[in-house]
């Protein structure tokens, strides 16, 4: 069961980019250490963007063997192949077209001109599939989705996590591992997101949030608020659950949740 969160500040945005960067890094190595490989979910959104392109520019990114990196999306804007919007291309632009990566290991969601066409549901049930074939494989016995050993999200404004959106029926689900996402609130209307049951067997789930328009969803996610108002707060990784912030996102924190600050 997973330990109440880890609140650690950080004095602005790009140091917070650097720091999850080398934080990530230490955890990967110590993953393939461990169990001989590394599985991570990417998110999209500027900070997610920034903390990979701060490990693109990492002079220790190369501690870790990439080829043997499974790389995973927590949601993903169903659009056409290479949009520029989509979490896979800004992901790839930024970070993994740069890596010796085995393209075998690397698990974009479908886009809408993919395999399944404009069919979001059906899109949805490949990535679930694929993920319980990763599963299979791994040998973890009863699991729906692979060890993944870091799973990061960002934080709307209105609390959401991934594509899961306050009032949203996604934040519901709890037999899917991964949904389609229709009238999404912030555009592009149709998504595909894994469901808080996916989320949640991350071994390490890190939220990273800068700036201080997400004060006040950081504030109420940390507060005890339900996941129909605020995602966010309901979700937690098995092992350990990181709030990583910049001062003005950390800015409606109770300072007794703060455990750890940058200089």
């Amino acid at each position: 069961m997973s330990r109440a969160p880890l609140v650690v500040v950080h004095r602005d945005a790009q140091l917070l980019a650097q720091a999850a960067a080398a934080r990530l890094i230490t955890r990967v190595v110590d993953a393939q250490a461990t169990r001989g490989s590394a599985a991570v979910v990417l998110t999209g959104g500027s900070t997610g963007t920034a903390v990979l392109a701060a490990l693109a520019g990492a002079a220790a990114r190369d501690a870790i063997d990439w080829r043997r990196v499974d790389i995973w999306w927590g949601d993903e804007r169903f659009l056409p192949r290479a949009h520029p919007e989509r979490n896979e291309t800004q992901a790839r632009q930024v970070l993994l077209d740069h890596l010796a990566l085995d393209p075998k290991r690397v698990h974009p969601m479908a886009p809408s001109d993919g395999i399944d066409g404009p069919d979001v549901e059906a899109a949805a049930r490949r990535y679930a599939q694929e993920l319980a074939q990763a599963a299979a494989a791994s040998g973890a016995r009863g699991a729906d989705v692979p060890t993944f050993d870091v799973l990061l999200l960002g934080v709307g404004p209105d609390a959401h996590v991934a594509s899961m959106f306050p009032g949203h029926a996604a934040i519901h689900e709890r037999e899917r591992t991964v949904v389609a996402v229709h009238g999404s609130p912030k555009p592009p209307p149709t998504r595909i997101t894994l469901t808080l049951p996916a989320i949640c067997a991350a071994e390490e789930v890190w939220l990273l949030v800068a700036g201080a328009q997400k004060a006040g969803a950081v504030g109420l996610a940390l507060s005890g608020a339900g996941p129909v108002q605020a995602p966010a707060g309901a979700v937690s990784g098995s092992r350990a659950t990181l709030w990583l912030l910049d001062r003005a996102a950390a800015s409606h924190v109770p300072p007794a949740l703060v455990r750890l600050a940058s200089p």
